[in-house]
């Protein structure tokens, strides 16, 4: 039997965001919701699992309240809070048309207290939870308003009782005192969360050491007391939730109010699509708006716009609307030095000045050439892969360390010459791999000093990471001040401080494909539609033969290529149905995630996730294993790629 149709946390979080969202919600087979498809995998990614059962371990006279069913769920907590004295987890509370589950419940008598865990790091010497003007800041609100709400249902069942509420997190000030926290909860699909507690471990303990216990009072009566902002309105907490409790209830679909949330609904798929789009019904209906409206691309598709909601508010919502002094005063004169921000937002519109136009698209030949002058062959092309786990690996460890598990490394010669030279992966359950990670790469460039190139900042900052956590470990590698200079050495201000080719790419090239995006994802297909080169290379096979790129893990592809014969394709999309297929049998939709989802860009560290915390047989772990290589390798491949593409320009 289906549950009832109750506003619920997630529901009342969706609200939030916007209200018209409540009517696309639960028609999974009319409105694709992206965000519900990974609620699984962003579980394991973000360690939620995990800090909800360690936090089980605090009150060992728990009582769990495992019923799915809304009236089942709500019987056996009804029956459970006739005790004077309870604690409960997950315990259902039902009030007219709202439903809340509640991760920890404590009642003492007429007293309780009302604990959301969150696997979200807190430094309580930095708790971040009100910004220098003295609001919430926008990255506790959320968090906040969700247990404002839990607590106005619960007093609605409860209308005498005194409600204490608080938020449970990891605490990133605290070190871990034992090994392996992270693998004492692991995920099975079948049988839930399986914990597996070393003999000797006082759980109560460890949990009381790694999480903190915030009260949030003074953050949720100031919610309940004054007006909840959303979308098209703003409504105290109680008067709002009635109104979309009943709209939801009606199946009532609330009429939209357009603005910059909009770039990030769940409910966006193409026109194409064989599902409906909740988005663009949302703009045809409130914008009087037809499908060939959306063709040249909204006020939405400005990249790296601070002021999309005050152009919305102008009546600015098409691309074809928009001036070049509505986006900047820069002179056409300054593009000579790199594209700004804003001028990338202009050349969205169409506007490639003559100096720079290669035929449809813009490339800064000068800068480039400046450039390359600076660089030293051979080129080493790097890649990361890391994840941030939200418990520790091993003793004197923080929650939410950074791990980088993985990387790729191609070398570019002077000659043209391509290899994949070399790669770095270690996913074994409870292994700690920086330091190896360190070392691998350190021999990787340590043959040569030549020019080392990564895509975005995100390398720099996680071998900074890398660098204090050496230092900060009371037992580091014996080879600890080595790595600490090579480190050094490639970061900021280093001697062979890494390249960022990002940064380049946003300062050089800009193709209409991309919608200004400088992702690698966005350019590598761009860069394939206008080099003539590009396309000739890769609409070959170009593994196995003598003077192919030779490949580690396309080894044995001798007749694989990354474009068709015509020299169309996206290599990423390739990898995507590769990744796919290599997947056991029988896994079907939900299992689909486990490499296709990794060419997706972010999911590697899912995937990782997945890696570490799941119960996986062999032969899935080594399917994945086997796809984060691949993806790693293109990765690398395409700033390969990426290069000849710009050197042949």
């Amino acid at each position: 039997m289906a549950n009832p149709r109750y506003l619920t946390k997630s529901r009342f979080k969706l609200a939030v965001e916007c209200p018209t969202k409540l009517f696309y919600s639960g028609k999974r087979d009319l409105y694709k919701d992206v965000m519900a498809e990974n609620e699984f995998l962003a579980m394991l990614a973000e360690g939620g699992y995990q800090v909800g059962e360690l936090a089980k371990y605090l009150y060992p006279d728990g009582i769990e309240i495992h019923a799915r069913n809304h009236a089942d769920a709500e019987a056996l907590t009804n029956e459970q809070l006739k005790k004077e004295n309870v604690v409960l987890f997950e315990p259902a509370i039902c009030v007219n048309n709202f439903f809340i589950r509640i991760d920890v419940l404590v009642k003492r008598g007429n007293n309780f207290e009302l604990i959301e865990v969150k696997a979200k790091s807190y430094d309580p010497l930095k708790p971040n939870m009100r910004g220098a003007r003295g609001g919430i800041t926008s990255g506790m609100l959320p968090y906040l308003q969700d247990v404002a709400f839990q607590k106005w249902v619960l007093q609605q069942a409860f209308p005498k009782s005194d409600i204490k509420t608080f938020l449970m997190m990891p605490n990133k000030s605290k070190l871990s005192p034992v090994d392996g926290v992270n693998q004492m909860f692991k995920y099975s699909r079948t049988k839930g969360v399986i914990s597996r507690i070393p003999d000797g471990v006082d759980i109560k303990s460890l949990a009381g050491n790694l999480l903190e216990k915030v009260s949030v009072d003074e953050f949720t009566n100031e919610i309940l007391n004054s007006d909840l902002k959303y979308p098209s309105g703003a409504k105290p907490l109680a008067e709002i939730a009635v109104e979309w409790a009943g709209a939801y209830l009606s199946d009532t679909k609330i009429p939209p109010k357009i603005g910059k949330q909009c770039g990030k609904c769940q409910f966006k798929t193409s026109l194409n699509d064989d599902t409906l789009s909740g988005f663009h019904e949302c703009w045809k209906e409130a914008n009087n708006w037809t499908d060939k409206d959306f063709e040249k691309g909204t006020v939405l598709d400005l990249w790296f716009c601070q002021r999309k909601e005050r152009f919305i508010d102008q009546g600015l919502l098409k691309l074809s609307q928009f001036t070049p002094e509505d986006l900047t005063k820069d002179t056409e004169d300054s593009m000579i030095d790199g594209l700004s921000r804003s001028q990338r937002q202009v050349l969205q519109l169409g506007n490639i000045p003559a100096d720079f136009d290669q035929g449809g698209f813009f490339f800064n030949t000068t800068l480039f050439k400046n450039e390359m002058s600076k660089w030293k062959y051979p080129y080493h092309m790097i890649d990361f892969e890391t994840a941030s786990v939200a418990l520790p690996f091993h003793d004197g460890m923080r929650p939410y360390e950074a791990v980088a598990f993985q990387f790729s490394h191609h070398i570019m010669e002077k000659d043209g010459t391509v290899r994949h030279a070399g790669e770095f992966i270690c996913v074994e359950a409870g292994s700690f791999p920086n330091y190896s990670f360190a070392r691998a790469l350190k021999k990787e460039l340590e043959n040569d000093n030549g020019t080392a190139f990564m895509w975005s900042p995100h390398e720099n900052t996680i071998l900074k990471t890398i660098a204090r956590q050496i230092a900060e470990d009371p037992h580091a590698p014996e080879d600890a001040e080595e790595l600490k200079t090579f480190i050094l050495s490639i970061t900021k201000d280093g001697d062979r401080e890494m390249y960022d080719l990002c940064r380049l790419a946003e300062k050089t090239f800009f193709h209409p494909d991309t919608k200004a995006s400088t992702s690698i994802k966005k350019v590598l297909p761009a860069m394939l539609k206008v080099s003539q080169k590009l396309k000739e290379t890769y609409s070959k096979p170009i593994y196995g033969s003598p003077n192919g790129i030779k490949s580690i893990n396309f080894v044995s592809q001798e007749g694989f290529r990354w474009l068709d014969q015509n020299g169309q394709g996206d290599p990423y999309n390739i990898l995507k149905q590769y990744a796919k297929d290599a997947m056991p049998d029988g896994l079907e939709d939900s299992d689909e995630g486990e490499t296709s989802v990794i060419a997706e860009g972010g999911a590697a560290a899912t995937a990782y996730s997945r890696l570490q915390f799941e119960d996986l047989d062999n032969e899935a772990r080594s399917r994945i294993v086997s796809a984060l290589l691949r993806y790693c390798e293109l990765d690398t491949l395409a700033m390969v790629m990426i290069m000849q593409g710009w050197q042949d320009i």
